[in-house]
């Protein structure tokens, strides 16, 4: 089983930053992708940012230019630095990633969420 921890969730004004991080342990073989996910209240799931273990990355276009992902493929960890945010950028963030499993099973697993407040 996959185990991934988030911490750097909080309270912050607009205009500030945070800094989320997110770390996977277990059986790990390989971790194809890892990203961070948000859902605000009475709102679907949407992807924010994604890292796929070539080097390319995916982002939200609400957050393209103030976010960042990253990613220590060697200690199985991705963060996002979270610039300039907006209150509408409230949410439960969601660490999320998908590999295989020492024996080659395929994994997809998630966090248990960090809350994320803006406030204007």
């Amino acid at each position: 089983q996959v185990q991934l921890v988030e911490s750097g969730g909080g309270l912050v004004q607009a205009g500030e930053s945070l800094r989320l991080s997110c770390a996977a342990s277990g059986s790990i073989l390989s971790i194809n992708v890892m990203g961070w996910y948000r859902q605000a209240d009475g709102k679907r799931r949407e992807l924010v940012a994604a890292t796929i273990s070539g080097g390319s990355t995916n982002y939200a276009d609400s957050v393209k230019g103030r976010f960042t992902i990253s990613r220590d493929n060697a200690k199985n960890t991705v963060n996002l630095q979270m610039n300039s945010l907006k209150p509408e950028d409230t949410a439960v963030y969601y660490c999320h990633a998908v590999g295989a499993y020492i024996g080659s099973q395929a994994f997809a697993s998630w966090g248990q969420g960090t809350q994320v407040t803006v406030s204007s």
